[in-house]
């Protein structure tokens, strides 16, 4: 089955439903909720979902910037 959004947009999600105060969660969290709902099925590659979110989020030449700031190693917000 083909995804219906894009990995940036299944971590906005995520992060608005799992920390609704200021919209912030670790990079396990965000794969945890994002597997357990299916938004984001079809990977290419191994890498570990985990992996791929903190890349994205974190990584990808500065993409995403405008959506996520890094809290620390392991955690993101959205950036507001």
């Amino acid at each position: 089955m083909k995804n219906l959004l894009t990995l940036h947009e299944a971590i906005v999600i995520a992060l608005i439903n799992i920390n609704k105060e200021n919209f912030s969660a670790t990079f396990d969290e965000i794969a945890d909720f994002i597997e357990k709902r299916g938004l984001y099925t079809e990977r290419k590659g191994e890498i570990d979902l985990t992996k791929q979110i903190m890349l994205r989020s974190t990584k990808s030449k500065g993409n995403y910037i405008y959506l996520f700031e890094q809290i620390d190693n392991s955690s993101i917000k959205l950036r507001k």
